[in-house]
C-alpha cells in the first residue's frame, strides 16, 4: 500500500510551521488515541501514521529531506526503510507513546507504562531486574616481545563475589524470602492517573522489593542479606598480539558480583607499553636508530641490529649515508586484528670522531684534498631532501 502524504495525514500545509504541526499531530493522536478506540485497527493504523508523519515533520533535517525527496528520502533513515522502518522492526508502541508523552507534558505512559484498552497493555517486560555489579579497572604493563607474542597475566583482584553461605541469596535457609506483599510478587505496581484521554495506567519497580518479587525475611549472618561478600579471585587474562598503549581489554563478568545472584561487572584492562631501550614503535612499525662509524659507512661492513626476537646481521653497503633507512620487512609487531606484521625500519646515522690524535689528524687532512672526500651535488640533494621531508 503506497503511504499517503505526511502533510495531508496531519493535514497541513507544506508551509506550516512547528507550532502547527504539533498541535496538528496533537489533534489526530487524540482522536485515534487506542485508548479512545479500543480495538479499533484502522483507529490504530492511523494513530502510528500520524505518529510517523510527525517524527519527519518535527525535525528540521528528516522535513528538508522529506520535502526534497519525499518517501524516498526517507529509505534507511532509522535503518529500517524510513523513520520507523515501517514499524515492524523499528520504532515500536512503546516509542510512539513515549513521544506521545513528550508531547503531552509526559503523561504518555512511555516503556513500561501500560495503557487500558489496547491489547492488554505494554510492558517493558515480565521479567524482573536484576542487580549488577560494578566493573574493575587495572593496568598491565607489557614489554615489546610480549606484545609481539601476545600473552597470558594473572591477576589476584579484592572485589566482591557471591556469599557462599547464603549462596548469593542474602537469606539465611531454605525460608529466609518471602513473597512481596505489595506487588505479590510480580515486582510491579501499577498505579493509575487521570488525564484528558481517561485513565492511563503506569507500571513501575515496586518500591517495597525493588522490583524483585520478594523480600528476604531472615538476613543472611554472613553477608548481612546483601548476597554478596568481599574477597578475592586470581583472574587469567589473555592479551592478544599487537596491542597498543591505551587500548582497554574487556572480560565480561570478571567484575564485582551482583546482589541476589545478579549480574556480574566487567573486568576492564588497560594496556600500558614498557619503553624499550633500543626500539621505538610507530603503529605496528619499529624503529632502531643506528649510529655507524665513519670507516663502516664508508668502507661498508656488517652490523648487528636488535630486533625483538634477538640481534640479526645487516649489510652495510659502502658509501652508506647518514638518512638512509633500511627496512628489515616483517620484524615489527603484528596488526591486532590479524592484518599482517609491520617492519622493522633502521635510521643509519654516522658518527663524526669529537677528537683526534696527530696521525689521524694528518690522514684525515691528506684525504680531504681527494675528489672522493668531496661532496657531489646529487648526494647533497638526497640527504637535504630526506631532512626537508621531516618537516613537511
Amino acid at each position: 500500500m503506497e503511504k499517503r502524504d505526511y502533510y495531508e495525514v496531519l493535514g497541513v500545509e507544506k508551509n506550516a510551521s512547528a507550532d502547527e504541526i504539533k498541535k496538528a499531530y496533537r489533534k489526530k493522536a487524540i482522536q485515534y488515541h487506542p485508548d479512545k478506540n479500543p480495538g479499533d485497527k484502522v483507529a490504530e493504523e492511523k494513530f502510528k501514521e500520524a505518529a510517523e508523519a510527525y517524527d519527519v515533520l518535527s525535525n528540521p533535517d528528516k522535513r528538508a529531506r522529506y520535502d526534497q525527496f519525499g518517501h524516498a528520502g526517507m529509505s534507511g533513515a532509522a535503518g529500517n526503510g524510513g523513520p520507523f522502518g515501517g514499524f515492524s522492526g523499528g520504532m515500536s508502541m512503546d516509542d510512539i507513546f513515549s513521544m506521545f508523552g513528550d508531547i503531552f507534558g509526559g503523561h504518555g505512559g512511555g516503556f513500561g507504562g501500560g495503557f487500558s484498552g489496547f491489547g492488554g497493555g505494554f510492558s517493558s517486560s515480565s521479567q524482573r531486574p536484576r542487580y549488577r555489579g560494578s566493573d574493575l579497572r587495572v593496568k598491565v604493563k607489557l614489554t615489546l616481545k610480549e606484545i609481539s607474542n601476545g600473552v597470558e597475566k594473572k591477576f589476584k583482584l579484592k572485589k566482591y563475589v557471591p556469599c557462599t553461605h547464603c549462596h548469593g541469596t542474602g537469606a539465611e535457609g531454605s525460608g529466609g524470602s518471602e513473597t512481596c506483599p505489595t506487588c505479590k510478587g510480580s515486582g510491579t505496581v501499577i498505579r493509575n492517573q487521570q488525564t484528558i484521554l481517561g485513565t492511563m495506567q503506569t507500571r513501575t519497580a515496586c518500591p517495597t522489593c525493588g522490583g524483585e518479587g520478594k523480600i528476604i525475611k531472615n538476613k543472611c549472618k554472613e553477608c548481612a542479606g546483601e548476597g554478596i561478600v568481599y574477597g578475592e579471585e586470581v583472574v587469567t587474562v589473555k592479551i592478544p598480539a599487537g596491542v597498543a598503549e591505551g587500548m582497554q581489554l574487556s572480560m565480561g563478568g570478571k567484575g564485582n558480583a551482583g546482589k541476589h545472584n545478579g549480574i556480574a561487572g566487567d573486568l576492564l584492562i588497560l594496556v600500558e607499553e614498557e619503553p624499550d631501550k633500543d626500539l621505538i614503535r610507530d603503529e605496528n612499525d619499529l624503529i632502531y636508530n643506528l649510529l655507524l662509524s665513519f670507516p663502516t659507512a664508508a668502507l661498508g661492513g656488517a652490523v648487528e641490529i636488535p630486533t625483538i626476537d634477538g640481534k640479526v646481521k645487516v649489510k652495510i653497503e659502502s658509501g652508506t649515508q647518514p638518512g638512509k633507512v633500511l627496512r628489515l620487512r616483517g620484524k615489527g609487531l603484528p596488526n591486532v586484528n590479524g592484518y599482517g606484521t609491520g617492519d622493522l625500519l633502521v635510521n643509519v646515522s654516522v658518527y663524526v670522531p669529537e677528537a683526534l690524535n696527530k696521525e689521524e689528524k694528518s690522514t684525515l687532512e691528506k684525504m680531504e684534498s681527494s675528489e672522493n672526500f668531496q661532496p657531489n651535488t646529487s648526494v647533497k640533494e638526497k640527504i637535504f631532501k630526506k631532512f626537508k621531508s621531516m618537516f613537511d
